[in-house]
């Protein structure tokens, strides 16, 4: 426990590094471009309507999950993955691209991981406002229910940060993480209810299904908006969530801790 503490204690300590950094890495992604950060809700717009016309039209031939348009349904948990997706595969590298740097600057090599959700936060947010316009327009209007997304917002940067930690520090002592986790996520992309409904399944194919952490956050995202339910009616999924996130910010800060003076020396 000790060593979360001063895993957090450097993060407080440099909140306003890590947003100096963020930003910097955000303007010099783009700077070479015409669009500049426009391409930053550019690439997503283009992929979701990609999906769209591929699962919507295609597969399903237009046809709504329940009583809510496919599209509405889609946008709803696949804004959450993109955030999430370019986060673990940028935030597994993220002490590797920057090691030289921190030996120079001297800062912690912990804060790394927080400067890539910091930079992929800003556009999930402005995405998920535009998200809620259209669910408006949709005849979907803010309820009791809504008061829930701070705690998924909360819950997503929590469960990243500690897959960041951990993924990044692994990364520096084994260069295949990098590559297992890129295979992995793609994997996840297509195990996840994105584009699925779990309604019909069978229950122990649903009970393995749910072992995977981003399936708690998409759906969650979702019974906010349709199913309008509180996280904590399934309190067993709930504790299982926290559990594993718990788990792996203890491990991540454990090794963390342990190796990070010879960092440089892995590189």
């Amino acid at each position: 426990m000790r060593n979360v503490l001063q895993i957090l204690k450097e993060q407080f300590a440099n909140l306003g590094l890590i947003f100096r950094l963020a930003k910097y890495d955000i303007k010099s992604t783009y700077q070479m471009h015409y669009l500049g950060t426009i391409w930053q809700f550019l690439n997503p717009i283009i992929q979701v309507a990609a999906y769209w016309f591929v699962f919507g039209i295609g597969i399903r031939r237009g046809h709504p999950v329940g009583d809510v348009p496919f599209f509405i349904w889609l946008i709803v948990s696949i804004v959450p993955w993109f955030f999430i997706n370019s986060s673990i595969n940028q935030g597994a590298k993220s002490i590797q691209s920057k090691v030289n740097l921190v030996s120079k600057m001297k800062f912690p090599f912990s804060i790394l991981p927080s400067v890539i959700i910091v930079k992929n936060i800003y556009n999930f947010m402005v995405m998920y406002v535009i998200v809620i316009v259209i669910l408006v327009i949709n005849d979907i209007y803010p309820n009791i229910y809504w008061l829930q997304l701070p705690y998924y917002l909360m819950t997503l940067m929590i469960f990243l940060f500690a897959a960041n930690l951990l993924f990044a520090t692994l990364s520096i002592l084994i260069r295949d993480i990098q590559t297992a986790i890129n295979s992995f996520m793609r994997m996840f992309f297509f195990l996840t209810p994105i584009f699925w409904v779990a309604d019909g399944l069978p229950d122990k194919l649903v009970a393995i299904l749910k072992l995977n952490p981003f399936y708690y956050l998409i759906e969650g995202f979702r019974n906010i908006f349709f199913l309008e339910t509180w996280f904590y009616e399934d309190l067993t999924y709930t504790i299982y969530f926290w559990s594993l996130t718990i788990i792996m910010l203890l491990i991540g800060s454990f090794i963390h801790i342990k190796f990070k003076d010879k960092f440089v020396d892995y590189m």
